[in-house]
């Protein structure tokens, strides 16, 4: 408890300081600054707001012990009121005490971050890219039903329909903190439309995600870049095959290639294939900092082999697996249909209690 309390003190002066200087002009007048001041102050916020609630609940609490200890001869249907009083308050006080630890655990820097997601079909051929597509949709209806902005910047389609790569952005409060669980290998067992023995087929496809990276964060040198452009490719024969606005951009340092051939305009594909390359080397330069601290996670991705799953959508059984917390959720197509966060609610959870543990709490 004086753990808490102290660490409190100091969260709280951070606190008096951020809405102290927001007010100023200065600070107004640098817009920058002004959005990551108001950012911290946001997140501080109801951590603030936790510790005056359990504050009060302390206080109701002592009130409650020492009404008792001054009861005396009191009627005894009074004491025991009282301990009844007693025994609800200490209940309030343990929940809001563990709600407040865990506003308190370490956060993902990225957690407030956008997002860039990539998502490609794995093992599998024809039907893995049409399970890609079927997870574009699902991270699309997951991102409306959240208020989320999702915008496609590259998409590579194949001729039924199925997607090869899909590159999104998704704008919105708590998308990193939300989809952050999602990087891995998708299984999916079901019968292809293709499959005239009804055979059930096991596919795959991977999902990166990635903070999307602001300028501020990863600053690109334009001399590390070789930028080329050429003509889009596609089904359709869309207007953007007839003029070189797709754009190609190469990390030289790295080796690291974008396309990007969504937009009319090749300075618009420039833009987005930008912002892909800042992200995806910022989101190197994190892993190789946190392999460096300790080699304990393996690259988001993998290789899409079958055995590397995180999740099974298992279409003939109607279930959804996540294997990293063992949980299955039923109605499968609901889950299709982006609603999702019965999974990243305890998935968020199972993360929450290993730090807690971890801490001691």
């Amino acid at each position: 408890m004086q753990d808490i309390s102290s660490r409190m003190d100091a969260v709280c002066r951070r606190f008096e300081e951020l809405s102290m200087r927001l007010n100023q002009p200065d600070t107004a007048a640098d817009p920058a600054l002004f959005r990551k001041l108001m950012r911290e102050y946001h997140d501080t916020e109801p951590v603030v707001e936790a510790y005056r609630d359990w504050q009060t609940a302390l206080d109701h609490l002592a009130q409650a012990k020492a009404l008792l200890e001054e009861s005396g001869t009191l009627d005894p249907d009074f004491k025991q009121m009282i301990q009844q009083e007693i025994s609800e308050k200490s209940q309030d006080v343990a929940k809001l005490e563990n709600n407040l630890k865990i506003l308190l655990l370490p956060k993902d820097v990225n957690d407030g971050k956008n997002v860039i997601m990539e998502i490609r079909g794995g093992a599998g051929g024809e039907e893995a890219a049409l399970f890609a597509h079927s997870l574009l949709r699902m991270y699309t209806m997951y991102a409306q039903n959240r208020g989320w902005t999702l915008e496609v910047l590259n998409l590579n389609e194949t001729e039924l329909g199925g997607v090869k790569e899909a590159i999104v952005s998704v704008d919105g409060a708590g998308a990193y903190n939300r989809l952050k669980y999602e990087s891995g290998v998708h299984r999916v067992q079901r019968v292809p439309e293709t499959e005239t023995q009804g055979r059930i087929h096991t596919s795959t496809a991977t999902v990166a995600v990635m903070p999307q990276a602001e300028e501020v964060d990863f600053a690109l040198d334009m001399k590390d870049l070789r930028i080329d452009t050429f003509r889009s490719s596609g089904a359709g024969g869309q207007h953007i095959n007839k003029t070189s606005s797709a754009i190609r951009v190469t990390h030289i340092p790295t080796g690291t290639v974008v396309e990007c051939q969504n937009e009319r305009s090749q300075f618009q594909n420039k833009d987005k294939a930008l912002e892909i390359l800042r992200s995806r080397l910022l989101a190197q330069k994190q892993k190789e900092q946190q392999d460096a601290i300790n080699a304990q996670r393996q690259g988001q991705v993998g290789t899409g082999d079958r055995s590397e799953k995180i999740r099974t959508y298992n279409f003939p059984q109607d279930r959804c697996t996540d294997h990293r917390i063992g949980l299955t959720v039923h109605n499968l197509e609901k889950i299709m249909d982006g609603n999702l966060d019965e999974v990243i609610d305890a998935l968020a959870t199972r993360e929450q209690t290993e730090k807690l543990q971890k801490l001691g709490g």
